[in-house]
Parts: C-alpha cells; sequence; structure tokens
C-alpha cells in the first residue's frame, strides 16, 4: 500500500502467536499498523483514545477490543493503559481445538464493525487471570507441546470473551450459524472479487434467498449488507491510509469504472470518495 500517513506493517511473530503485557511500553503511539494478525487487546485501567480505522474510542476503564487482521490502529500519543495485548494468525489458531472455531467467527468475522467489549468486573477479573497465565506459558522457556498449551488458554479466552459477546444466543451452536460461519471466511477473503450475493449462495450449495435469510437471523443484517460494509471498510482504509486515486482504489475493488465505484460509496456513506479522504485524511489530529 502507498502510504500517505506514518503507517507501519505489523512485523512478522514467530509461531505467528504473541502475548505482551502493556504498561509502561505501548506499541503504535507514533504510527498507524496495519494488521497482519488478529490482535486482542484486554485494558485493565487506562486514559487517552484508540483509533480503530476511522473510529475513535475512549479508554475509561476496563474494557476489550478484537481488531481482526488487516485493520489499521493506533494508541493516541499520551495514552495510558495497563493490561495485555495478544496477537495470533490463523495457522496459530488451528492448533486450537475445532469446537472452538463458532467463538473466532463471533469475535473477529464480523466484517463491519469493531468489536469493543465491556465486561463486568467479575468478568474482566477473570479474563485478566487467565491472561496472567497465558503470559507467564508464553514467557517459559520452550518445551514439547509448549504451543498446543498457549493455543488452550487461548481457547479458553476466546470462549469466556464470546460469552460475554452473545450472553444468552440461541443460534451458537446452530446450523444456521455454521453456514453463516463460512460465509463470513469465504467473504473475509473473497471481496474483492466477489460482490453478488449467488456468488456466495453459489460457493455455499444454497440459494441466495436462503443465505440472506441466515445472515439476517445470525446478524440483522442481510448478506448483501454485509458484502457491501466488508467493501465499504476496505475503501475507506485505502483512501484514509494510502495515496491511491479514487480509480485505483475502483479497480482493486474489482469495479468496472471509477464512477461506480463512487455511486456505490457514496450510496453507502453518504459522501463522495473524494469528499470522505478529504474529512478524514487526519483523523487523530487534534482529538481532545
Amino acid at each position: 500500500m502507498k502510504s500517505v500517513s506514518n503507517i507501519e506493517t505489523e512485523p512478522i511473530i514467530d509461531h505467528s502467536f504473541s502475548v505482551k503485557r502493556l504498561d509502561k511500553y505501548i506499541p503504535y503511539t507514533q504510527s498507524f499498523v496495519r494488521l497482519s494478525y488478529h490482535r486482542i487487546l484486554i485494558l485493565e485501567k487506562g486514559s487517552g483514545f484508540l483509533l480503530v480505522d476511522n473510529e475513535s474510542f475512549e479508554i475509561s476503564g476496563s474494557e476489550f477490543f478484537l481488531l481482526a487482521k488487516g485493520q489499521i490502529y493506533q494508541f493516541v500519543e499520551d495514552s495510558e493503559v495497563t493490561g495485555f495485548s495478544i496477537s495470533f494468525g490463523d495457522c496459530f489458531w488451528e492448533k486450537a481445538p475445532s469446537s472452538a472455531s463458532n467463538c473466532k467467527a463471533v469475535l473477529f468475522n464480523n466484517a463491519t464493525a469493531n468489536l469493543h467489549l465491556k465486561p463486568s468486573v467479575a468478568e474482566a477479573e477473570e479474563i485478566l487471570l487467565l491472561c496472567k497465565n497465558l503470559l507467564m506459558e508464553y514467557e517459559t522457556p520452550p518445551y514439547i507441546n509448549q504451543m498446543d498449551v498457549m493455543a488452550a488458554y487461548l481457547k479458553i479466552i476466546m470462549i469466556k470473551l464470546a460469552n460475554i459477546k452473545l450472553v444468552e444466543e440461541e443460534i451458537f451452536d446452530s446450523q444456521d450459524y455454521i453456514v453463516y460461519r463460512k460465509f463470513i471466511e469465504l467473504l473475509s477473503n473473497q471481496y474483492q472479487s466477489f460482490h453478488a450475493v449467488n456468488n456466495y449462495a453459489d460457493l455455499l450449495n444454497i440459494t441466495s434467498r436462503r443465505l440472506s435469510e441466515i445472515c439476517k437471523r445470525c446478524t440483522h443484517k442481510n448478506a448483501k449488507e454485509l458484502i457491501n460494509g466488508q467493501i465499504i471498510a476496505e475503501a475507506r482504509r485505502l483512501l484514509q491510509f494510502s495515496s491511491y486515486s479514487v480509480k485505483d482504489i475502483a479497480y482493486q475493488l474489482n469495479f468496472g469504472t471509477p464512477e461506480q465505484f463512487s455511486h456505490f460509496f457514496k450510496k453507502n456513506t453518504a459522501i463522495s470518495p473524494a469528499a470522505y479522504r478529504s474529512k478524514y485524511m487526519n483523523i487523530g489530529v487534534g482529538i481532545t
């Protein structure tokens, strides 16, 4: 990506997994970073602002953030937090038992939103204890099956986080949710190529109507809204954090013409691509 802001690409992590204590050192306060891995920020307490894509979150106590790979974030300078940062790649997640797959889908496969959880005191204490144990394991000298142990800890943390998100969600283990999860996984990898509901329905061997019904039940949004949301999320990142022209972005996102892209973007955001770029180019500057 051709950068017009101070953006870093997340460096390669050994074994596609890391856990760090956030205290005196807070990464990425001087620059944005585009994530190459999923990241869980478990904030025990703090103050300041966290910028994620085009949104700003004020930090005001115990809260959790779940950032998917591809998202761009930065802690605003002078932010102060304590807690944990957990990063993991898909290849590390595969070490976790398959029974945890739904948790990953719940927490990281919502292509249209940044997940921000506000735990209860008891929930926060439980997650923080798990993170402390995970960090202790991570800092232990390497031994056979250590990766499997850390994957098991990550699975437990993800299940607990998913429970905070879901509460009493009845569809969690349903067949509909399994189809929805497969759709979201396809969407996250294919949105630049496929924009139509029937493209994904064909890959899932169901009808377009059935796919939209499933999405509506699982997220209160139909399949087309989710597809458009994924495309708009990436378009916003490219407009805000790269110097690609609107024409280049249109072709990257598989629109036939720049005019088609501009019409699509304005229809879904109520603002033109050029106006969006002008408005959000300096996001984070002057936050009070």
